[in-house]
């Protein structure tokens, strides 16, 4: 179900850089809005495959290393709500009556519909968390003194972090959007709003990154043909991120007034402590890597990455983990800039911002999970995939793409080209008064690397749908490659057991938006009516 929905979320990607390249010069196409194509883009590719897929990985994950497959019912509650809350959210946004971009910022106003189906799609991925737990402690009673397997602490972390940053914005949608859209009330604190957002839309950023970084740490040294640099070094880095992933949401915000400056301050602190993983990642990956490119035979310093299976078509997984690292050191690098206040306020309303997102999101997220979504599709329906060439040739090709797509935003951020525009109506229309020549060759490079990431995907869709129709050529059965260690290091209690790092999780947690959440109440306003994307007017909701 994803993945078809995918088809459309690269669709309207594909849409947006043709708008603000200036090849369309209207405010539709095909009777789909810019504004709702962008919104459509952003849920779906953001929001509903990512959190899809997490829960698939980290269902597969707990069944294979634990041995004990979680409680079907509760698997089942979890499938239908999200089954449910997406299909709810989705005839909104195609119907156009959500066009609230894939932030849903009030005073921007969504029908009902969009913020129940967000809601079930969101408890949905509850009631799977709640059946790992389960599982999880009655596999402890069966095995104490067995250090819990990485990828399955990986697994409990990353939902736990999921688990605490969508409460706030259940809150949000149901205390504060849903009332509202309803009519319910008239005005919306929008300052709340958008700081509950941000308390989970951050730590999104890194419910969509831990899958990777499991498949980094537990299964891309097996798959280069070596051996884990370093176990310690993964669960270090795993509970740093339980730590710091929430309590950063609000460097998302420095261009707002509402918050202090010590409020500011403190967050992009804090955002920068989140580099430390990734720092304790890029280490131990690259000495993994470099493990086993020596054992393959490499000489010399550098000679071990040429020894790596790049092309390898029945190792396919390989190239996906590697080109997604690949983007992710540039992500990473752009990352540090939004986090310095002063920086931030020079890119954070450009198109730096979604050149820098789309080297994360659209790097090692997103190539993950396509080269994992249809490994699991191969192995659990029993069908040998088709069209393995174009398999391994899709993340050749997407990073390309993306460093193509995303340097021309990032080049166009630094002249001030806006986001969230439609670029097409005006700065790149020659034909209007506010033409803006300087922009044209950046939106046209985008527009370059579009297109060859849209090719990129085509090749993926033709090889998962030809598989996923296939005959039956195997026995269906789970198995993940897993990395042995190079050496058995000593068991550190700090790194399994949960409980410390809960504690300093909320501790951060209330140190860091106490102040932010002060800030909201008192810096509230009056209280905002509705809007819609089209008219600069307030919304009759009546007529709604």
């Amino acid at each position: 179900m994803p993945v078809t929905l995918l088809v459309f979320g690269i669709y309207h990607g594909l849409m947006q850089v043709i708008y603000r390249a200036g090849v369309i010069h209207e405010s539709s196409m095909a009777k789909i809005d810019y504004y709702q194509g962008l919104t459509l883009h952003g849920v779906i590719n953001a929001v509903v495959l990512t959190t899809f897929f997490a829960v698939a990985f980290g269902h597969a994950t707990i069944i294979y290393y634990l041995k004990k497959e979680p409680g079907k019912l509760m698997a089942r509650i979890s499938m239908w709500l999200m089954i449910i809350g997406t299909l709810m959210a989705a005839a909104a946004m195609f119907s156009g009556q959500a066009s609230v971009l894939y932030t849903f910022y009030p005073p921007l106003m969504a029908t009902p519909f969009f913020y129940l189906g967000a809601a079930l799609l969101i408890v949905g991925s509850w009631f799977a968390f709640f059946g790992w737990i389960k599982t999880y402690r009655e596999w402890r009673r069966e095995n104490p003194g067995v250090k819990t397997p990485l990828a399955v602490l990986g697994t409990i972390i990353n939902f736990t972090i999921w688990f605490a940053c969508t409460l706030a914005v259940a809150y949000e949608v149901l205390v504060l959007l849903l009332p509202w859209s309803m009519g319910l009330v008239k005005t919306v604190n929008v300052p709340l709003a958008r700081m509950l957002f941000w308390f989970f839309g951050h730590a999104l950023v890194y419910f969509w990154l831990l899958p990777s970084y499991i498949m980094f740490y537990t299964m891309l040294p097996k798959i280069a043909g070596g051996k884990l640099y370093s176990d310690n070094a993964g669960r270090l880095a795993l509970f740093i991120f339980l730590i710091l992933s929430v309590p950063v949401g609000v460097h998302h915000q420095f261009s707002e007034p509402v918050f202090e400056r010590s409020t500011k301050l403190f967050q992009s602190i804090l955002t920068y402590g989140v580099a430390l993983p990734s720092f304790i990642t890029a280490f131990t990956i690259a000495a993994s890597l470099e493990y086993a490119g020596r054992k393959r035979g490499a000489k010399g310093l550098f000679g071990w990455m040429a020894k790596l299976p790049y092309w390898d078509k029945n190792n396919f997984l390989f190239a996906y983990l590697i080109c997604g690292l690949i983007l992710f050191i540039f992500g990473g690098a752009t990352g540090i800039v939004n986090a310095s206040y002063s920086l931030n306020s020079i890119v954070h309303n450009t198109d730096w911002m979604p050149g820098h997102f789309h080297m994360t999101v659209a790097g090692p997220v997103f190539l993950a999970i396509l080269g994992m979504s249809i490994y699991l599709l191969s192995k659990l329906s029993g069908k040998e995939i088709k069209y393995k060439s174009f398999v391994t040739i899709v993340p050749y090709l997407w990073l390309i793409g993306v460093l193509i797509f995303s340097t021309g935003l990032m080049w166009g951020g630094l002249l001030g080209e806006p986001r969230r525009t439609n670029l097409g109506m005006t700065y790149t229309n020659p034909d209007n008064s506010l033409y803006n020549p300087n922009w044209v060759p950046t939106t046209m490079l985008a527009l370059v690397g579009g297109i060859i990431m849209t090719v990129s995907a085509v090749l993926y869709f033709l090889a998962f749908f030809a598989t996923a129709f296939s005959k039956k050529s195997f026995e269906p059965h789970l198995d993940f490659p897993t990395a042995e260690v190079v050496h058995e290091e000593k068991e550190l209690t700090i790194l399994s057991n949960f409980r410390p790092w809960l504690v300093l999780m909320v501790v951060v947690i209330l140190v860091a938006y106490i102040p932010a959440l002060t800030d909201t109440f008192k810096f509230k306003g009056p209280g905002a009516p509705a809007y819609k994307t089209d008219n600069p007017m307030p919304v009759d909701l009546n007529n709604f």
